[in-house]
C-alpha cells in the first residue's frame, strides 16, 4: 500500500536524517498514566548512526482495537486469536455468529495497527519545554502537583533524547511534518 502524504513526509525525514525506525509490540496494557483502557505498547527505536533513542509509544485506542463490524455492530475478538491465518479466524466467527461475513460489504475485520513513522514523529517533543513551572501555566498544569511534575520530566527527558539525535535545523524539518 502507498503510504499518504503525511507519512511519506515522515518517511522523507527519515531518509534525509539517515534515520532507522522500528517499532515491536510489547503488549496491550495501559500506558498513560490514568488511562481507563488499554492499548498497543510498542518499543519503538530511533537510530542514527551510533546514537539511538528507545522508549515506549501508545499507540492509539482505535489503531490497538481487534473486532469485526457486522452491518453497525462491533463485536470484539480476543486478542489471543489475533495469530491466526485469516482464513481460520473467519472459520471461527462464522461459527460464532453466522450471519457474519454474508456477503454484505459492511462486514469487516479490523486488525490492530502498529504506529508508522509519522504516528511517532509527530507526537514527539520538539521544542525546549522550559522550566516546570513554564511547562505548568504552557500546559494547564498545577505546579503543586506531583504527577504534573512526573510529565514534566518525562518531556524533558525526550526532548534531551531528541536534541542528542537532531539538530535544530532538523528538529525544525520534523516539527513541519504534518
Amino acid at each position: 500500500m502507498k503510504p499518504d502524504k503525511y507519512e511519506q513526509q515522515a518517511l522523507n525525514f527519515l531518509t534525509e536524517t539517515n534515520t532507522e525506525f522500528k517499532a515491536e509490540f510489547i503488549e496491550h496494557g495501559y500506558h498513560f498514566e490514568g488511562d481507563k483502557k488499554t492499548r498497543d505498547i510498542y518499543k519503538i527505536t530511533l537510530r542514527r548512526g551510533s546514537r539511538e533513542y528507545c522508549f515506549n509509544f501508545g499507540q492509539s485506542l482505535n489503531d490497538s482495537e481487534f473486532y469485526y463490524t457486522m452491518g453497525r455492530q462491533k463485536i470484539n475478538i480476543d486478542r489471543k486469536y489475533l495469530q491466526l491465518e485469516k482464513k481460520r479466524l473467519l472459520v471461527l466467527i462464522r461459527r460464532q455468529s453466522p450471519s457474519f461475513l454474508n456477503n454484505n460489504k459492511s462486514d469487516i475485520i479490523h486488525y490492530p495497527k502498529a504506529p508508522t513513522a509519522y504516528d511517532v514523529l509527530t507526537c514527539l517533543t520538539k521544542y525546549d519545554p522550559g522550566t516546570f513551572v513554564d511547562f505548568c501555566n504552557e500546559f494547564g498544569y498545577d505546579t503543586d502537583s506531583r504527577r504534573a511534575e512526573r510529565t514534566y520530566k518525562a518531556v524533558r527527558e525526550e526532548y534531551l533524547n531528541i536534541c542528542a539525535l537532531y539538530n535544530d535545523a532538523e528538529l525544525k524539518k520534523m516539527s513541519e511534518i504534518q
